[in-house]
């Protein structure tokens, strides 16, 4: 399992021009599962996403978890974080399935969901805009 995570001060998606998620401060997070991922992936990925330290502290250090910080999530599929590159025409092979691919996305965020937090989403396999902007900017490549 792979993200793109990115600290916001707002993210929003739309599908059709309406706006199906949106968040103030917190994470914008692009999230690629990988043929070969399960169930233990999707509970490591969102302990890796809430643990996150990379919220600034009094002192201008970034020492302040989510949770400190009063954050919210926003969690966007993005089958495109598992492209082979190694052509001019990327190829997906590795992603993982719809099949497989939804119930992994949907145990992230109920993970993130559980430890109490505000929880926003796309829609899997949805032509979605995202917009963001970024806080910093930070930008982390998780993958587990």
């Amino acid at each position: 399992m792979r993200a793109v995570l990115t600290r916001v001060s707002s993210a929003s998606v739309r599908i059709g021009g309406e706006t199906v998620g949106a968040i103030g401060r917190g994470f914008l997070v692009l999230l690629g599962v990988h043929a070969d991922d399960g169930p233990e992936q999707a509970a490591r990925m969102a302990d890796r996403i809430c643990g996150l330290r990379i919220f600034e502290d009094e002192n201008g250090k970034m020492n302040r978890s989510l949770a400190d910080a009063g954050g919210a999530v926003l969690i966007v599929s993005q089958f495109t974080l598992y492209a082979d590159t190694r052509s001019r025409r990327p190829g997906f092979t590795q992603a993982a399935r719809p099949a497989t691919a939804i119930p992994l996305y949907e145990q992230v965020i109920a993970a993130v969901r559980a430890r109490g937090f505000e929880v926003r989403t796309g829609e899997f396999g949805a032509d979605m805009a995202v917009e963001s902007v970024n806080d910093g900017p930070v930008t982390i490549i998780l993958e587990v």
